[in-house]
C-alpha cells in the first residue's frame, strides 16, 4: 500500500514555489507586512 504523501521537489517548487506566488499577489501581501521570509 502507498502512503499518502508522495514528496516530488518539482511538483512541490511549482505550486508553492517563488515563482507560484510571483503571479499572485501574495509576495506583495507579505512585503507589505514586513515578513523576514516572503516565501518558503
Amino acid at each position: 500500500m502507498k502512503r499518502t504523501y508522495q514528496p516530488n521537489k518539482r511538483k512541490q517548487a511549482k505550486t508553492h514555489g517563488f515563482f507560484a506566488r510571483k503571479g499572485k499577489d501574495v509576495l506583495n501581501n507579505r512585503r507589505r507586512k514586513g515578513r523576514k521570509r516572503l516565501c518558503k
